[in-house]
């Protein structure tokens, strides 16, 4: 339930079975939820005395707590209702129904004076109700105070004149008393008073040292002690006496002008005075506070213990504080979670990060703290948040490793897969493996966000592959001397294959050089028969030529004879020399 969530009816707080007082879980979850200041009204007083339409009427109901129209009792334990605050925005009121005191159907009064501390000691206004009058019975009732001094009190020991009575009446509810069917008039000695005044006088000390007068001024120092401050309202009977048990179904018109304006004037002054629930330390009482307050104070009286206010204090201080380090805890969990991202760069990067969250936990514990005075529950979320950081930090360095060791497996995978393909088992293949090796350390190096242990991790993976290196070496060295008696081998082979080719060039020269030789000697023999052949054709042709120069010089002679033979013939002339012609 929200804060702001309030209920439709009241529930039982605290049961009261069979003398045993059993606090109801389901308004503890109520209480829990509420996290405004209250106003917490306890009422009091015999059964049957109308004080549950009292509550009603300050719930703004014409019902809620039950009203009962028998002489048997309704309420059994403590009922809470809890609404807002009429007056006081942002604030809870709180109204406590009790069980009447005084049923004669209880078997003995133990529960009544549970009731009625549980009342005080929960309520910051306590209301008294009585019938008819203030007399001496209703003021010995309310000194059950003074007989559960022990059981109040504020510490180990508590008397009327200790300052522990002094630091107990602080942290007391105001006393509202008020008289129902109130019969008698306003005056005294013919004067007329006030409520309040009445009230006074009502408690007046009277003088005197003996016994009778001290019994009788006991019960009122008590109240006077307990109740500094005191406010008494007087109700007339609201309707005809057939009505009553019909009270709460009965509209203002139909009951006393009178009543209706007295219980207005009730209930305004308690919206109106009403004072927030407050512990020492000047600690506001919220649901959570109730509900530690209840827890601790039924829990003392179940187990025969007295319900010190101390010791509420005391627990109230151990709740609140344990969740003060659990609200401080969890904000500095969910700033770590906002802030940091795991794994960080650097262990100084974690820590600052750190302690701005270890500031802002211990400024929430302290805003959240209740009287931690001796500063252990500081101590004790110094030590949790000391835990905490030791935990972050180790999950830092696993976040790194497994950071690292991941990068390390997709980036020399493929490394580790080319070693068992055989793809290094070769003559230098130990240099090529060291080379890439290098080459993949660099890409891990530029890798980012690898954390504090990527220094570290790299190491010890580079180590447990030193075997993996050392294979690859003994298998470069054995392949690379198996290769250099290869390569002599292949170099003698290629030695010998070169100087037989050597000599079988120089056979192959040699003949070419003799069929060359040969070719050339032929070719001269054939230029020789050639030439010889020409030259003798040549003859020939020279020989013939002469023939037919000669053949020619003979047919020219003989035609120069003819001709001369003819111009002889013709013209006698001397003859030529024939030598001359020629």
């Amino acid at each position: 339930m929200a804060s702001e969530t309030y209920m439709p009816g009241p529930i039982c707080l605290i049961e009261n079975m069979e003398g045993q007082l059993v606090v109801k879980q389901e308004a503890l979850k109520i209480l829990s939820a509420i996290t405004q200041p209250m106003v917490v009204v306890a009422i009091v007083g015999l059964y049957r005395t109308g004080k549950s339409y009292l509550m009603n009427q300050l719930a703004g109901k014409k019902q809620g707590f039950s009203v009962g129209s028998t002489v048997q009792s309704h309420t059994k334990g403590i009922w809470m209702w809890c609404v807002p605050h009429p007056e006081k925005p942002g604030h809870t009121l709180v109204l406590l129904d009790t069980e009447g005191l005084g049923d004669v159907e209880k078997d003995d009064d133990k529960n009544d004076t549970q009731i009625f501390a549980l009342a005080i000691l929960l309520s910051s206004i306590f209301v008294y109700n009585t019938m008819n009058k203030i007399d001496q019975g209703a003021i010995d009732l309310l000194h059950n105070v003074t007989e559960l001094t022990n059981l109040l009190r504020a510490r180990k020991s508590l008397d009327l004149g200790d300052e522990d009575a002094d630091d107990i009446v602080s942290f007391f509810p105001d006393l509202v008393w008020t008289i129902r069917d109130f019969y008698l008039s306003l005056e005294i000695d013919g004067q007329l008073m006030t409520a309040d005044e009445y009230l006074e006088n009502s408690l007046k000390i009277k003088k005197g040292s003996d016994q009778r007068t001290q019994t009788f001024n006991l019960p009122r120092l008590c109240i006077q002690k307990f109740f500094p401050t005191k406010k008494c309202f007087v109700f007339d009977t609201p309707t005809h006496q057939k009505k009553v048990s019909q009270l709460e179904t009965l509209q203002d018109d139909e009951l006393s002008l009178e009543f209706v304006q007295q219980v207005a004037e009730f209930s305004s002054h308690i919206f109106t005075k009403s004072k927030i629930k407050i512990l020492p330390g000047g600690i506001k009482v919220n649901g959570p506070r109730l509900e530690s307050l209840v827890l601790t104070y039924v829990n003392a009286i179940n187990n025969g213990d007295l319900p010190c206010m101390e010791n509420a204090v005391l627990a109230l201080a151990q709740r609140e504080n344990a969740a003060a380090i659990k609200r401080a805890l969890a904000h500095y969990d969910q700033l770590m979670g906002q802030k940091v991202q795991l794994p960080t760069e650097t262990l100084q990067e974690l820590l600052d990060l750190h302690r701005a969250g270890e500031r802002e936990a211990i400024k929430i514990f302290t805003e959240n703290s209740f009287k931690d005075e001796d500063q252990s529950f500081q101590k004790e979320l110094k030590t949790l948040l000391d835990a905490k950081q030791n935990d972050i930090c180790k999950q830092n360095e696993e976040v790194s490793s497994d950071r690292c060791s991941a990068l390390l497996q997709d980036i020399f995978g493929p490394l580790e897969e080319a070693v068992k393909q055989g793809v290094y088992s070769k003559p230098g293949g130990h240099n090529l493996y060291l080379q890439k090796t290098e080459e993949l350390k660099a890409k891990y190096h530029q890798q980012p966000r690898k954390g504090i242990q990527a220094k570290k991790a790299l190491q010890k993976y580079l180590k447990s592959k030193e075997s993996v290196s050392k294979a690859v070496l003994q298998t470069d060295q054995a392949l690379t001397a198996k290769e250099k008696e290869m390569k002599e081998a292949r170099i003698k082979a290629e030695a010998a294959k070169a100087e037989a080719e050597r000599l079988q060039a120089i056979r192959r020269q040699k003949q070419q050089m003799m069929e060359e030789r040969e070719r050339l000697h032929r070719q001269q023999i054939r230029q020789m028969e050639i030439d010889k052949a020409n030259f003798q054709a040549q003859q020939q042709r020279e020989q013939e030529q002469a023939q037919r120069l000669k053949l020619i010089h003979q047919a020219q002679i003989a035609r120069f004879q003819a001709q001369i033979q003819q111009l002889q013939s013709t013209r006698p002339q001397p003859q030529p020399d024939l030598c001359l012609i020629l």
